[in-house]
Protein backbone atom coordinates (compact mmCIF):
# COMPACT_ATOMS: atom_id res chain seq x y z
CA UNK A 1 0.00 0.00 0.00
CA UNK A 2 1.78 3.66 -1.10
CA UNK A 3 2.80 5.58 2.52
CA UNK A 4 1.28 8.11 0.78
CA UNK A 5 -2.48 7.45 0.87
CA UNK A 6 -4.75 10.27 2.34
CA UNK A 7 -4.93 10.06 6.41
CA UNK A 8 -1.81 8.46 7.35
CA UNK A 9 -2.07 9.57 10.32
CA UNK A 10 -5.73 8.77 11.25
CA UNK A 11 -5.23 5.18 9.85
CA UNK A 12 -1.83 4.98 12.22
CA UNK A 13 -4.04 6.24 15.15
CA UNK A 14 -6.92 3.34 14.51
CA UNK A 15 -3.98 0.83 14.08
CA UNK A 16 -2.60 1.56 16.92
CA UNK A 17 -5.51 1.67 19.48
CA UNK A 18 -6.40 -1.45 18.07
CA UNK A 19 -3.43 -3.15 18.81
CA UNK A 20 -2.98 -1.68 22.19
CA UNK A 21 -6.39 -3.27 23.07
CA UNK A 22 -6.21 -6.45 21.77
CA UNK A 23 -2.53 -7.55 22.92
CA UNK A 24 -1.53 -4.52 25.22
CA UNK A 25 0.34 -1.17 25.19
CA UNK A 26 3.74 -2.73 25.31
CA UNK A 27 3.70 -5.79 23.63
CA UNK A 28 2.87 -3.49 20.30
CA UNK A 29 5.82 -2.49 18.38
CA UNK A 30 5.90 0.50 15.83
CA UNK A 31 6.95 -1.92 13.56
CA UNK A 32 3.37 -3.32 13.94
CA UNK A 33 1.55 -0.58 13.88
CA UNK A 34 2.74 0.71 10.30
CA UNK A 35 2.29 -2.58 9.38
CA UNK A 36 -1.14 -2.77 10.31
CA UNK A 37 -2.00 0.54 9.15
CA UNK A 38 -0.15 -0.43 5.95
CA UNK A 39 2.55 2.55 5.91
CA UNK A 40 6.46 2.47 6.89
CA UNK A 41 7.50 3.13 9.98
CA UNK A 42 8.89 6.17 8.14
CA UNK A 43 5.61 7.21 7.78
CA UNK A 44 4.95 6.54 11.57
CA UNK A 45 7.51 8.93 12.64
CA UNK A 46 6.85 11.69 10.68
CA UNK A 47 3.06 12.07 12.72
CA UNK A 48 4.29 10.56 15.95
CA UNK A 49 7.38 10.61 18.28
CA UNK A 50 6.87 7.19 19.65
CA UNK A 51 3.80 5.24 20.18
CA UNK A 52 2.92 7.28 23.32
CA UNK A 53 2.38 10.23 21.47
CA UNK A 54 -1.27 8.05 19.90
CA UNK A 55 -2.61 8.45 22.61
CA UNK A 56 -0.77 11.75 24.12
CA UNK A 57 -0.41 13.72 21.02
CA UNK A 58 1.90 16.97 21.74
CA UNK A 59 -0.53 19.58 20.45
CA UNK A 60 -3.40 18.79 22.97
CA UNK A 61 -6.75 19.55 20.85
CA UNK A 62 -8.26 20.81 23.84
CA UNK A 63 -6.35 23.67 24.57
CA UNK A 64 -7.29 25.96 22.31
CA UNK A 65 -10.88 25.22 22.17
CA UNK A 66 -11.06 25.92 26.25
CA UNK A 67 -8.75 29.34 26.12
CA UNK A 68 -11.28 30.39 23.59
CA UNK A 69 -14.44 29.44 25.10
CA UNK A 70 -13.38 30.79 28.23
CA UNK A 71 -12.57 33.95 26.61
CA UNK A 72 -15.41 34.62 24.68
CA UNK A 73 -18.10 33.77 27.13
CA UNK A 74 -20.47 36.50 28.93
CA UNK A 75 -18.41 38.82 31.43
CA UNK A 76 -21.31 38.48 34.01
CA UNK A 77 -20.87 35.15 34.25
CA UNK A 78 -19.62 33.68 37.70
CA UNK A 79 -16.22 31.96 37.32
CA UNK A 80 -17.49 28.19 37.55
CA UNK A 81 -20.22 29.02 35.13
CA UNK A 82 -17.49 30.03 32.85
CA UNK A 83 -16.05 26.98 33.56
CA UNK A 84 -19.04 25.17 32.22
CA UNK A 85 -19.23 26.87 29.24
CA UNK A 86 -15.58 26.54 28.19
CA UNK A 87 -16.13 22.84 28.74
CA UNK A 88 -19.26 22.17 26.75
CA UNK A 89 -18.26 23.77 23.95
CA UNK A 90 -15.15 21.75 23.74
CA UNK A 91 -17.16 18.48 24.06
CA UNK A 92 -17.26 18.08 20.28
CA UNK A 93 -13.86 17.61 20.58
CA UNK A 94 -14.25 14.24 21.83
CA UNK A 95 -17.54 13.74 20.49
CA UNK A 96 -16.77 13.35 17.11
CA UNK A 97 -13.99 10.80 17.72
CA UNK A 98 -16.47 9.00 20.18
CA UNK A 99 -15.39 5.26 19.03
CA UNK A 100 -11.91 6.30 19.10
CA UNK A 101 -11.88 8.02 22.27
CA UNK A 102 -13.61 5.03 24.08
CA UNK A 103 -10.61 2.40 22.92
CA UNK A 104 -8.04 5.60 24.19
CA UNK A 105 -9.46 5.36 27.58
CA UNK A 106 -9.68 1.34 27.77
CA UNK A 107 -5.75 1.30 26.94
CA UNK A 108 -5.39 3.90 29.63
CA UNK A 109 -6.75 2.65 31.78
CA UNK A 110 -5.27 -1.31 31.44
CA UNK A 111 -1.87 0.48 32.20
CA UNK A 112 -0.98 2.46 35.39
CA UNK A 113 2.34 4.50 33.93
CA UNK A 114 -0.39 5.71 30.79
CA UNK A 115 -2.89 6.92 33.67
CA UNK A 116 -0.07 9.02 35.20
CA UNK A 117 0.54 10.54 32.05
CA UNK A 118 -3.21 11.01 31.57
CA UNK A 119 -3.41 13.50 35.22
CA UNK A 120 -0.77 15.03 33.76
CA UNK A 121 -2.66 16.27 31.33
CA UNK A 122 -5.77 17.27 33.51
CA UNK A 123 -3.11 19.07 35.17
CA UNK A 124 -2.21 21.00 31.57
CA UNK A 125 -5.57 21.72 30.99
CA UNK A 126 -6.06 23.33 34.74
CA UNK A 127 -3.71 25.15 33.76
CA UNK A 128 -4.71 26.18 30.49
CA UNK A 129 -8.51 27.13 31.96
CA UNK A 130 -6.50 29.14 35.27
CA UNK A 131 -4.56 31.48 32.78
CA UNK A 132 -7.65 31.70 30.53
CA UNK A 133 -9.59 33.16 33.85
CA UNK A 134 -6.85 35.19 34.94
CA UNK A 135 -7.04 36.63 31.66
CA UNK A 136 -10.53 37.90 32.47
CA UNK A 137 -9.51 40.16 35.57
CA UNK A 138 -9.58 36.97 38.12
CA UNK A 139 -7.62 36.67 40.87
CA UNK A 140 -4.76 33.88 40.87
CA UNK A 141 -6.47 32.18 43.35
CA UNK A 142 -9.87 32.28 42.39
CA UNK A 143 -8.52 31.29 38.92
CA UNK A 144 -6.67 28.35 40.04
CA UNK A 145 -9.31 27.26 42.34
CA UNK A 146 -12.39 27.29 39.66
CA UNK A 147 -9.70 25.88 36.97
CA UNK A 148 -8.86 22.75 39.45
CA UNK A 149 -12.86 22.14 40.14
CA UNK A 150 -13.75 22.89 37.23
CA UNK A 151 -11.24 19.57 35.84
CA UNK A 152 -11.76 17.46 38.89
CA UNK A 153 -15.40 17.61 37.63
CA UNK A 154 -14.94 17.22 33.99
CA UNK A 155 -12.81 14.02 34.72
CA UNK A 156 -15.57 12.78 36.58
CA UNK A 157 -17.92 13.89 33.71
CA UNK A 158 -15.61 12.33 31.06
CA UNK A 159 -15.28 9.04 32.82
CA UNK A 160 -19.47 8.76 33.24
CA UNK A 161 -19.79 9.51 29.27
CA UNK A 162 -16.33 6.84 28.71
CA UNK A 163 -18.72 3.74 30.20
CA UNK A 164 -22.78 5.39 29.41
CA UNK A 165 -24.51 2.44 28.05
CA UNK A 166 -27.06 5.05 27.47
CA UNK A 167 -25.15 7.11 25.24
CA UNK A 168 -25.22 10.41 26.50
CA UNK A 169 -23.50 13.39 24.99
CA UNK A 170 -20.15 14.64 26.96
CA UNK A 171 -22.14 17.84 27.27
CA UNK A 172 -24.97 16.84 29.52
CA UNK A 173 -22.51 14.95 31.51
CA UNK A 174 -20.31 17.87 32.15
CA UNK A 175 -23.62 19.94 33.13
CA UNK A 176 -24.81 17.07 35.32
CA UNK A 177 -21.49 17.01 37.38
CA UNK A 178 -20.81 20.46 37.98
CA UNK A 179 -24.77 20.94 38.63
CA UNK A 180 -23.57 18.12 41.40
CA UNK A 181 -20.63 20.43 42.40
CA UNK A 182 -22.34 23.06 43.20
CA UNK A 183 -24.90 21.67 45.28
CA UNK A 184 -21.77 20.64 47.42
CA UNK A 185 -22.16 23.78 49.94
CA UNK A 186 -25.85 23.92 49.93
CA UNK A 187 -28.36 22.42 52.76
CA UNK A 188 -30.46 21.08 50.18
CA UNK A 189 -32.18 17.59 50.82
CA UNK A 190 -30.89 16.67 47.12
CA UNK A 191 -27.67 18.08 47.38
CA UNK A 192 -25.86 14.43 47.26
CA UNK A 193 -28.20 13.28 44.58
CA UNK A 194 -27.27 13.31 40.83
CA UNK A 195 -29.28 11.96 37.99
CA UNK A 196 -27.97 8.25 37.99
CA UNK A 197 -29.36 7.38 33.96
CA UNK A 198 -25.71 6.73 33.17
CA UNK A 199 -25.00 4.96 36.23
CA UNK A 200 -23.36 5.71 39.23
CA UNK A 201 -20.24 8.25 39.35
CA UNK A 202 -17.32 6.60 40.02
CA UNK A 203 -14.12 8.36 41.97
CA UNK A 204 -11.48 5.99 40.91
CA UNK A 205 -9.74 5.82 37.75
Amino acid sequence: MSRWKPDARGRLEKAALDLYNNQGFDATTVTEIATHAGVTERTFYRHFADKREVLFPGDNPLIAPLANATAAAPAALPPLEVIAHALTEAAPVFEEREDLIRQRQAVIAANPELQERELAKLAALASTLAHALRERGLETITAVLAAEIGIAAFKVAFERWVNDPGRHTLAQHIRETLDTTRRLTTTDEHAATTDDSAGPIRLDS
